[in-house]
């Protein structure tokens, strides 16, 4: 479990400013993508260690393929479009996935398992030391969709509704809660903890979907997993943490599984009709970014030093 350090000016303990201690030099000389499930640091410095993925200009916060890379790289950032930022700014958030999302068709679905398993999840959540502070810090939570804990939980949920319908509507939710208490102090405030949910309907046209109408086809995953702390302003250890954002956010090489083909079952179509196309280059349900990404992640801004995030 992380744990609060620092204070404001003396403040009284109830007008704390959450700030997570640094992470250990022992947690980072074991740092690797292939043991970390998901990763919690304060907004500001993912900015500031990401800046082709995330980009802030005035109140727009815009989220990108990084220029750098070849195109797939960066964060899906789970959002409604809205962020208010460690108690003070208001900001607008693109290039975000929606957190609630309609499927109509098995390709819509192919497509939407792989935008959510392609790359490493993001959600930011405003965090209080108690319930009664005035005081919040907005932190962002990663999930590693390549670690086989992630990623089963999430197929394994996917997988296990769809034999259960049989050709009916559900719904399906994953919700990252209970990592994420586990992970801060006890006592701690979620301010926004519905942030750490999405979901999926899927309609299909079937003439009645009684378990749908009366819930019975809508279930919620409660995904769990280690947190790391990567909280740090010792200038060796966020460079550490710099390469280790780097290589969790690679591109994905195409995703393909068996247990994908279980949804065929369902489906009036043939496998190849379902399960061969490549995730295309935007999600329909992907918020378009501001035009300094081209949706090919090629195209760097011309005067890379004024895009730079400033972080106060």
């Amino acid at each position: 479990m992380a744990v609060w350090s620092g204070s404001e000016g003396g403040s009284p303990a109830g007008s704390l400013r959450p700030s997570l201690t640094s992470v250990s030099s022992g947690e980072l000389q074991s740092l690797r993508t292939c043991n970390c499930e998901m990763a919690v640091l304060p907004l500001r410095q993912l900015l500031l260690l990401q800046p082709d993925s995330f980009q802030l200009q005035g109140d727009t916060l815009a989220v990108g393929s990084p220029p750098s890379r070849r195109p797939g790289g960066g964060f899906t950032v789970i959002s409604d479009g809205a962020l208010h930022v460690d108690g003070q700014d208001d900001w607008k958030v693109t290039g975000y996935f929606r957190r609630h999302v309609e499927l109509n068709t098995h390709y819509d679905y192919k497509n939407y398992r792989e935008t959510i398993l392609g790359r490493p999840l993001a959600f930011f959540i405003n965090v209080r030391t108690n319930y009664s502070s005035s005081k919040e810090k907005t932190y962002a939570l990663l999930v590693n969709t390549r670690h086989p804990k992630i990623r089963r939980q999430i197929e394994n949920g996917m997988n296990n509704i769809i034999t259960s319908v049989v050709g009916e509507s559900y719904k399906l939710q994953f919700d990252f809660q209970d990592a994420v208490k586990k992970f801060f102090p006890s006592g701690t405030h979620l301010v926004n903890k519905e942030c750490l949910r999405f979901s999926y309907e899927f309609k299909s046209d079937a003439l009645f979907d009684f378990f749908y109408w009366f819930g019975i086809s809508k279930n919620t995953v409660l995904v769990n997993g280690k947190v790391l702390n990567l909280s740090s302003t010792n200038p060796e250890k966020r460079e550490m943490i710099l390469k280790f954002l780097d290589k969790m956010s690679e591109p994905n090489p195409h995703l393909s599984s068996f247990s994908d083909r279980k949804f065929s079952v369902t489906s009036g179509g043939s496998i190849d009709d379902v399960f061969n196309g490549y995730l295309t280059p935007q999600s329909p349900w992907m918020e378009s970014p501001l035009t300094i990404w081209t949706i090919s992640g090629i195209q760097e801004p011309e005067h890379r030093e004024n895009s730079v995030i400033s972080v106060s």
